[in-house]
C-alpha cells in the first residue's frame, strides 16, 4: 500500500610557538597536542575520570595535565563534577563542530529512533518537512519489521492540512478561520469531513501535542501525528504513524499518541541540536 578547504602566515607574538621550521617542517606544539589527546580520551572513554587518571593514561605530567584540564574548563569543552572531582567531555565541544553537521545528517540520525517506534508498536513510522506555506513533503519512512506494513514512498508532497500531519499546522499558520475554510474547502478526503469537525480536531490536537486522521486521508488508514519544532518554536517537520484503521482501542491510540509526541520531541534534539546549557561550575582549587 503506497501513500511518495593557501596557507596564510600570520605574524607571530613574541614567545609564541611557530607551527613551521625553517626547512618547512611541521612543528608540534606539545601543550596543544596534549589538550588535543586529552579530549580525545574523555570523549572515546566516555566516563568521567579524574585528572591524576588522565594524566596516567596519557603519560602526561600531572600537574602540565591538570593545568590542560582547568583550561579547558574554562572554555567550556570540558565539564568538571566538583563532588567528584572528575572531569569529562563537555556539551561545549558539541557546539564547537554542530555547525559542520548538515540537516541532511541529522536527518539520518532520527532513522534509528523513528524504527525503534515502528518496531515497538508495530506500525509505519513518517517524517515529513514543511515546503513553502501550502505544502509538506515525505523526507523519511520507517516500516515495522511484519509482514503486514502500511509502504510509504519518500518525495510524496501534500496539501500542508492534509491529514494527521495537516491538523498540526492548521493550529501555527496563524490563518483566521475564513482562510483555513477557504484550503479545506480545496481538500479531497477520503470520507465526507466537515469543516466543524476537522477544527474540533485541531484544537484537540493543540490541547495533547499530537494529532490523528481516523480514514479520512485514506480510507482504512489510521494516522497520529505529532510536531517537530524547530528554535523559533515554529513547525518544521512532523513525525507520524500509521496503521490499519480499527487495530487498537482508545487507549491503545492513546499511548501511541503519547509515544509519538515524545518521539517528535526527541527529534527536535537530534534534528535542531538543542544544546541545552549546564550551570557553570568552576574548577577546583
Amino acid at each position: 500500500m503506497n501513500l511518495k578547504t593557501s596557507v596564510t602566515k600570520a605574524p607571530r607574538a613574541n614567545g609564541a610557538s611557530t607551527a613551521m621550521s625553517a626547512s618547512g617542517a611541521a612543528v608540534i606544539v606539545k601543550p596543544v597536542s596534549n589538550a588535543i589527546r586529552i579530549l580525545r580520551h574523555l570523549t572515546q572513554t566516555g566516563a568521567p575520570e579524574r585528572a591524576a587518571d588522565v594524566a596516567r593514561h596519557l603519560s602526561i605530567n600531572p600537574s602540565t595535565c591538570f593545568n590542560i584540564l582547568r583550561t579547558l574548563v574554562a572554555e567550556e569543552v570540558v565539564d568538571f563534577n566538583a563532588l567528584s572531582k572528575t572531569y569529562s567531555a563537555g556539551l561545549g565541544l558539541t557546539r564547537l563542530v554542530e555547525h559542520l553537521v548538515t540537516q541532511g545528517q541529522r536527518l539520518q540520525l532520527a532513522t534509528p529512533l523513528m524504527h525503534e517506534l515502528a518496531a515497538r508498536f508495530g506500525v509505519t513510522v513518517t517524517l515529513w518537512r514543511r515546503i513553502g506555506i501550502d505544502r509538506m513533503v515525505l523526507v523519511s519512512s520507517e516500516s515495522s519489521p511484519t509482514d503486514l506494513h502500511i509502504g510509504m514512498p519518500a518525495g510524496q508532497r501534500l496539501p500542508i492540512l492534509m491529514g494527521a500531519s495537516g491538523r498540526l499546522f492548521a493550529g501555527s499558520l496563524g490563518l483566521s478561520d475564513e482562510q483555513l475554510r477557504d484550503e479545506f474547502d480545496q481538500l479531497r478526503w477520503a470520507r465526507p469531513l466537515s469543516f466543524e469537525t476537522y477544527m474540533r480536531e485541531v484544537t484537540r490536537a493543540k490541547r495533547r501535542g499530537w494529532a490523528s486522521d481516523d480514514g479520512y486521508f485514506a480510507t482504512g488508514v489510521l494516522a497520529i501525528a505529532a510536531p517537530v519544532r524547530d528554535p523559533s518554536t515554529g513547525i518544521s517537520f512532523t513525525v507520524s504513524t500509521v496503521m490499519i484503521r480499527g487495530d487498537r482501542d482508545e487507549a491503545a491510540v492513546e499511548t501511541l499518541g503519547n509515544a509519538v509526541r515524545d518521539l517528535a520531541q526527541h527529534l527536535e534534539t537530534v534534528i535542531f541540536r538543542r544544546v541545552q546549557a549546564l550551570p557553570h561550575i568552576p574548577p577546583a582549587r
